[in-house]
């Protein structure tokens, strides 16, 4: 379905379940095709701080940093 922007404004919660359920929505101004509302697939779930925890590990071999690379790592956050 195509509309126009004016009715995309009145009737945005209408196109918006229209596109989740898997209509094409065209937003269109003075009659031309300006966007295209589509759902977001894939994750849509927010990951949980600690979530991995215990499934991640350092290696009994890891070479620690060069002291310029950590302190430039530090000076960045």
């Amino acid at each position: 379905m195509q509309v126009n922007v004016h009715d995309a404004k009145t009737r945005l919660s209408e196109l918006l379940a229209a596109a989740e359920a898997g209509d094409e929505v065209v937003i269109a101004r003075n009659g031309a095709p300006v966007v295209r509302l589509v759902p977001i697939t894939g994750a849509t779930e927010l990951r949980q701080p600690g979530f991995a925890r215990g499934e991640l590990w350092m290696s009994e071999d890891f070479d620690e940093l060069p002291a310029e690379v950590a302190d430039a790592l530090e000076r960045e956050l």
